[in-house]
């Protein structure tokens, strides 16, 4: 089987190099943050702990958990969360997450941070076989979740074929995907069984679309051997 890579020296690089470009960035994030990030640096005050004392992963066993709810709590005043190292005016996008177990979390993202999520959906894109010849469908509406953004942004950094599939219903879906000749689709995966419903009570031969992979992610199924065989099987 041919292994694709994103960025093959930094994913084939020997685990001892690793580590020093992750300790390396490790401090200059705790660097960059003790000071201006109010969050991060009650955290380590708490805990009695400065930057110079965070130089390695292991290191960073001394150091308390952070919950959701200590998060939720430091977003609770005002727009700018605690937990923001720069001005309001250093950033150029909000996304948050689902809130399907509560108060959704926000955060503030420069146009650094925003590529940064491009660059890690390249990774997992990529290490799926997805390549500049592929057209790749997102269906869904886009809101302020980062899943489906990624996803796209992901797409740009491999050269697929972008094509963001809100503000229709599955049955319209499907008939884009069959249009345009969608190669790979990233969807949950109930929602990727949900599609096989519609297409069968609508009559819609997903033959028609040329799907050669699906990624999945935001659920656990298709994970779970059962729910995997399923999409495999319907999706070909």
């Amino acid at each position: 089987m041919d292994i694709s890579f994103f960025d093959r020296e930094v994913e084939t690089m020997p685990r001892e190099q690793l580590r020093t470009v992750q300790e390396g960035k490790l401090a200059a994030v705790v660097s960059q943050t003790y000071g201006r990030n109010r969050f991060v640096t009650g955290k380590l005050d708490s805990a009695g702990a400065s930057p110079h004392d965070i130089r390695t992963l292991d290191d960073l066993a001394a150091l308390p958990f952070t919950t959701k709810g200590e998060l939720l709590e430091a977003q609770a005043n005002g727009l700018l969360s605690a937990n923001c190292t720069f001005p309001e005016s250093a950033y150029t996008r909000i996304h948050q997450t689902s809130g399907t177990t509560g108060t959704p979390l926000r955060v503030f993202d420069t146009t650094e941070s925003w590529d940064w999520w491009g660059r890690c959906w390249g990774f997992v894109l990529a290490g799926a076989g997805i390549t500049s010849k592929d057209r790749l469908v997102v269906p869904f509406s886009f809101g302020p979740f980062i899943g489906f953004w990624a996803a796209l942004g992901g797409a740009k950094r491999v050269g697929a074929l972008m094509i963001p599939g809100g503000g229709r219903t599955s049955a319209q879906r499907l008939n884009l995907m069959a249009d345009l000749g969608v190669t790979a689709m990233c969807c949950t995966p109930t929602y990727a069984l949900r599609l096989v419903e519609v297409a069968r009570e609508e009559g819609f031969d997903l033959s028609r679309i040329p799907m050669r992979v699906t990624v999945h992610a935001g659920e656990p199924g298709a994970n779970v051997p059962a729910t995997k065989a399923r999409i495999e099987a319907s999706w070909g």
